[in-house]
């Protein structure tokens, strides 16, 4: 059964109940427990089972994937396991406005003005206004192309070559146990000293996916790819040509602001701040405190480049400050010159 294990363990993509069954909880004990001392048993201090750190290490255990990955006449044993971990999203539900009852959602029929169960309910495409082929499981299972369990490298390509936004969900890749390790770690420096990628075709969940195989550090990472027929060209968007546009003294500043700016990726710096603004909100709100809407500055047009850019330049908060010879944090402006905000 799709999103189930072996071991009952939830599916690395299904998320642990708030309410774990006692079975459940003993289960995750013994397999993710700390270790108890002789004579004791394993058991877990809080119901919730640790909530995402469980649930982390419950996918992590579980291998989306079993299969192997193939170049020429050698093949290596592998699992595959998600490389994105569901956060904690906030989830809304429509509520009647006059009484804050949640709104219902009913299968109706338009023909005959009645809800039908799920039992009566098929899939059909519409072929022509108000015609419908009906297409069962059995039809469905006809148009799948059959899992091979083998991703098949056919290109190797440089990364370079390969657009932004081909690139769709990551998946990590680990040796299928200890034989495939070599061929696992020759694969993956191969790769990373060449500057190639893998290019091949992969079946998840019964579809056929079109991938790329990237070394990333220790790992190795299955990224699946758009098609070509799924992307939109730029051709018809309204663009300046490359290299015109601009006198010499603008990219000269540019560049210098570019440098002033660079740093290493650091991705833990980069925060989702709405989602937090928005959970502080609603407890606030809970509490029945009054909000107040910051005023929103809107963006004014350069009409000076040079001078912006200038500007920018002499701006403090705009340059990194330097120690120990490597860029740090962007300095904080002043609080005597920090603008205050109205709000409504």
């Amino acid at each position: 059964m799709p999103g189930a294990s072996a071991r009952g363990v939830p599916a690395a993509d299904t998320a642990v109940p708030r309410r774990a069954p006692a079975a459940l909880r003993r289960r995750a004990a013994a397999t993710f427990g700390d270790v108890a001392a002789p004579g004791r048993r394993r058991c877990v201090r809080d119901p919730v089972i640790d909530g995402t750190a469980l649930a982390r290490r419950m996918a992590m255990a579980r291998a989306i994937w079993k299969g192997a990955v193939s170049f020429g006449l050698v093949t290596i044993p592998v699992a595959l396991h998600s490389a994105v971990e569901r956060r904690g999203e906030l989830h809304f539900r429509l509520l009647h406005a006059k009484d804050s009852s949640p709104i219902d959602y009913k299968r109706v029929c338009e023909e005959e003005g009645v809800e039908v169960p799920w039992k009566d309910i098929v899939k059909g495409y519409e072929v022509e206004k108000g015609r419908f082929v009906v297409l069962t499981d059995a039809d469905f299972d006809k148009a799948r192309v059959p899992a091979t369990q083998t991703f098949e490298i056919r290109d190797f390509v440089k990364r370079e070559e390969i657009e932004p936004t081909y690139f769709e969900h990551p998946y990590f890749l680990a040796p299928g146990g200890r034989a495939a390790e070599k061929a696992y770690a020759l694969l993956r420096d191969a790769l990373a000293e060449t500057g190639r990628v893998g290019i091949g075709k992969i079946v998840l969940r019964r579809r056929e996916h079109l991938a790329a195989l990237v070394p990333s550090g220790a790992a190795l990472l299955l990224t699946t790819l758009r098609f070509a027929d799924e992307l939109r060209g730029a051709k018809d968007l309204d663009l300046p040509a490359a290299g015109t546009g601009w006198s010499r003294k603008e990219m000269d500043l540019a560049r210098s602001l570019v440098d002033a700016l660079e740093s290493r990726w650091a991705p833990d710096r980069y925060q989702d701040e709405y989602e937090a603004m928005l959970r502080d909100l609603i407890e606030r709100k809970a509490r029945g405190e009054k909000l107040v809407t910051p005023r929103i500055e809107k963006p004014r047009p350069v009409r000076d480049l040079v001078q912006a850019l200038r500007a920018s330049l002499e701006e403090p908060r705009h340059l990194r400050s330097i120690e120990g010879g490597r860029r740090g944090a962007p300095a904080r402006r002043p609080a005597r010159h920090r603008r205050r905000r109205r709000v409504a």
